[in-house]
Order: structure tokens, then C-alpha cells, then sequence
């Protein structure tokens, strides 16, 4: 195709206006489809139509991109330092046969009849009919799971929650695991390594979240140590990649119709691997906003570590005290 030299200066300008020195381009807060390029460039004075543009991008070395998560925005000095206590923690419980997990809720999802990105096989022209607009059903209300994945044993439990995400929920799916899968997998565990993200309801400044550890340690008669990610590193979470990817691919294209649903689609979510998830309903309503006072925290068997107590701690548990 012959190309003229202006023509193309002009397009190129259209395409990226602000490392071509044109931040005052017609194009620059518009969709940049070829039918608006070749009508701004017929504004200018060029005859070309639609498809010529097209073949004109391919040749100039142009494609269909979209965005890339790659900007985690401002790093802690201490990321990959953290990243590596994290691992040597790992490795240390590992080799000893203590249970590792990764802990995370998923985003909250309607229950209903709604659209659900992905697709499957069903009869031609016979899709499944749903929901024209996501407004959330106020009797069904949304689904929130919480999820618990064994690094070791490449297992997992998810509580699909009918409440708020709050740090008793959290600490609560981490008992249901210990009771339904934990307690057989590692008899006679003295410890237990959680590895779980910088905010949310598992975040290290929530106190809320030390305080229900503390219950569930005094419960088990363990000590939890846990590891959080610095901030901005959430994707690092072994959980994300290892479980809840697996799930959302089992459940794509099919409304999440009911609990029921949700749960018998985690429970069936296997991969070649041997990935193995069980999950069940939590039906309890979680109080939102519960303040834990100094004195609590204080009385709290918490133990930091030298480098970032914050980030890294252990809880034991509390001395009883004896009445005689």
C-alpha cells in the first residue's frame, strides 16, 4: 500500500498525542477506534476511509492493546526483605511438619440471576437468560467468601459468607478450617504460620484481627505466627493465584443463582495438580465496627519479631490464672 508521509505523520499523532507532542489532539479524551481516526483525518483534509486506516496501523506497527496491572504505586524499601522473611518462615514450618496457610477473602459476589464474565458450552441459541442490570437482589442479598489455602498440601476451605467481611469472620473461617481439615491433616501441630495480606479484615493495624487470633489460639492451645504483605502486594498472596483463580475459572459464564450454587461450584473446583477445596455456608451476621480497647490489647500474648513487628508477630497463648 502506498503510504503517504504526511498522512502517516498524522495518524501516528492521533494514535499517541502525548509522546507526539500534541496533547491538544482532537483524539485525546476519545475512543481511538479506526472509524474516529479516519473521520479526524478526513477533517484535516486527507481522503481515507475506515479500513485503510486499519491496514495503515498494521503496517506502522500498531495492535489492540489493553491495560496492564503493572503500577502498584509507591514501595516500601523493605519489600523484598519481607518477601524473603515470608519464605524463610515458610520453609522453616514446612521442614518442621507445621501447617502453612494463605489466607484471603474474595470479592463479594450477587446471588442471583446475574451475568458472570466467561463462557461455556450450552445448545446454539440457547444461552442461559439473565438479569439485565447487577442491582443486588435485597433478599438474596451478595455472597462473601473467605478463603484458607494450605501451601503444603495444595488444599483449601472457603466459608461463603452471607454477612460483612470483618475479622471475627475471617478468624472464624480459619477455626472451620482447623476443625473440618487442619486438626486431621497435622495431628499434634504445636504451631501454625498464616500468611495473609497488609489491609482488609486481616490487616496487620486491625486490632480486632489480633484479638480474635488471640481466642482462637487460647482455643487450640497453639501459637500462630503470621506474616503480612507490605502494602500494595496483595497479588503476591499465594492464595490469589493458587485457589481463587481456579475458582473463578470453574464458575465462569454461570450465574451464581443461590448459596448452594456457589458452594457446589468451589467444592468441584480441581486442578491437575491435585488442587482438593472444601467449602460451606456461614449464616452468622457479623457486627460491623467492633472497637477493641487498650486494655484488651494490652493483655493481648503477642510477641514481634526484630524486623517489622509490625508485619510479623507471633500470639501465644494467655496464662490461665488459677483461683485457689
Amino acid at each position: 500500500m502506498d503510504k503517504n508521509p504526511a498522512l502517516v505523520k498524522e495518524l501516528d499523532m492521533l494514535i499517541d498525542p502525548l509522546t507526539r507532542g500534541d496533547p491538544e489532539s482532537p483524539l485525546r479524551w476519545t475512543c481511538k477506534s479506526t472509524y474516529k481516526l479516519s473521520e479526524a483525518l478526513r477533517k484535516k483534509g486527507y481522503k481515507v476511509s475506515q479500513k485503510t486506516v486499519y491496514l495503515m496501523l498494521q503496517e506502522m506497527g500498531y495492535s489492540m492493546q489493553s491495560n496492564r496491572k503493572i503500577m502498584e504505586g509507591k514501595q516500601n524499601p523493605d519489600r523484598d526483605a519481607q518477601f524473603n522473611f515470608i519464605y524463610e518462615q515458610v520453609k522453616e514450618f514446612q521442614r518442621d511438619g507445621q501447617p502453612v496457610i494463605s489466607v484471603d477473602a474474595k470479592k463479594k459476589e450477587n446471588i442471583g440471576q446475574y451475568k458472570n464474565a466467561g463462557m461455556e458450552w450450552e445448545l446454539a441459541g440457547k444461552p442461559t437468560d439473565v438479569n439485565t442490570y447487577d442491582f443486588p437482589d435485597k433478599e438474596k442479598g451478595k455472597a462473601c467468601p473467605y478463603g484458607i489455602y494450605d501451601l503444603t498440601r495444595n488444599e483449601g476451605w472457603v466459608s461463603v459468607g452471607i454477612s460483612r467481611d470483618t475479622a471475627q469472620f475471617a478468624v472464624e473461617s480459619i477455626r472451620r478450617w482447623w476443625n473440618e481439615m487442619g486438626c486431621f491433616r497435622y495431628h499434634g501441630a504445636t504451631r501454625l504460620l498464616i500468611t495473609a495480606d497488609g489491609g482488609g479484615s486481616n490487616g496487620y493495624r486491625i486490632r480486632l484481627w489480633k484479638s480474635e487470633i488471640q481466642s482462637l489460639v487460647n482455643e487450640l492451645g497453639i501459637t500462630i505466627s503470621i506474616c503480612h504483605f507490605p502494602p500494595g502486594t496483595s497479588k503476591w498472596n499465594k492464595i490469589e493465584h493458587q485457589m481463587f483463580s481456579f475458582m473463578s475459572k470453574n464458575w465462569r459464564g454461570r450465574p451464581l443463582d443461590s448459596l448452594g450454587t456457589i458452594v457446589n461450584l468451589i467444592s468441584n473446583t480441581k486442578t491437575q495438580k491435585g488442587l482438593k477445596i472444601k467449602s460451606d455456608i456461614d449464616d452468622t451476621q457479623y457486627e460491623k465496627g467492633i472497637k477493641v480497647g487498650d486494655d484488651v490489647m494490652a493483655q493481648l500474648n503477642i510477641e514481634r519479631a526484630s524486623f517489622h513487628g509490625e508485619w510479623n508477630y507471633k500470639i501465644k497463648p494467655q496464662e490461665v490464672m488459677h483461683i485457689a
